[in-house]
């Protein structure tokens, strides 16, 4: 069973300097069919403009994933963590018992965009902790390249909960397929360009939550190129 989440069907919120999209309930914006899916809490598509961004705020309890699709990010972190996220980049922070924030645009001339993910941890009360890791063009090139693990197995980032997720980026013609063990679930978030997933087609922005489906099919047919995101749920 595929349920598509469309891209204009999403929560949308424009502050002038930030134009997000929601794919679940956040903030403001809230729909009790649409919740999360599974582990998966949050997926917010940002568009943040030049020399603006978000100010020191706190976290708690939940597994934080930037993951930068145009642009860069600015990160600063109450653990003394401060970096540059570029896409290839992923980035995880464990907000566990708390953790402060910022993220900013550091281009004084270009507009950046991101997808934020958030995954309900499998415990309360974690110390926070912090790990980012760059993934070139061509690990995440016609395959799936595994970015983050329970395990941190084949070189992804931690994340403290069952989850794996997988970045892909599809020439014309490519095609892509991942097994689902019994009784797990997946998410793909489609961050640029075009696929269908099973014969169903999703675009930019799109979202699919998957279910008692034991083989995916992933195939760019006509986008120049594509480039996805797919979590591997329990």
């Amino acid at each position: 069973m595929i349920q598509h989440r469309p891209s204009d069907q999403r929560g949308h919120v424009d502050m002038g300097w930030l134009q997000s999209a929601h794919s679940f309930s956040f903030g403001n914006y809230h729909d009790a069919r649409h919740m999360g899916f599974r582990q998966l809490r949050v997926i917010n598509e940002d568009i943040i403009q030049p020399a603006r961004g978000f100010g020191t705020h706190g976290h708690r309890d939940m597994e934080i994933i930037s993951y930068v699709v145009e642009g860069a990010l600015e990160h600063r972190d109450s653990m003394g963590n401060g970096s540059i996220i570029r896409p290839g980049d992923v980035q995880r922070m464990s907000a566990g018992t708390g953790v402060m924030h910022s993220e900013h645009n550091p281009s004084k001339t270009a507009p950046m965009r991101l997808l934020q993910i958030w995954l309900l941890p499998e415990q309360r009360g974690l110390t926070p902790s912090y790990e980012q890791r760059h993934y070139d063009a061509e690990s995440r090139q016609g395959r799936l390249c595994l970015v983050a693990a329970r395990d941190g197995r084949d070189g992804a980032i931690t994340v403290h909960q069952d989850v794996s997720l997988y970045a892909s980026l599809l020439a014309k013609g490519d095609r892509v397929q991942h097994t689902l063990a019994a009784g797990r679930h997946a998410w793909i978030q489609v961050a640029g360009g075009a696929v269908t997933v099973n014969g169903h087609a999703l675009h930019t922005g799109d979202g699919a939550a998957i279910s008692a489906e034991s083989k995916l099919d992933i195939v760019n047919e006509d986008s120049e190129s594509a480039e996805l995101l797919l979590f591997d749920l329990a």
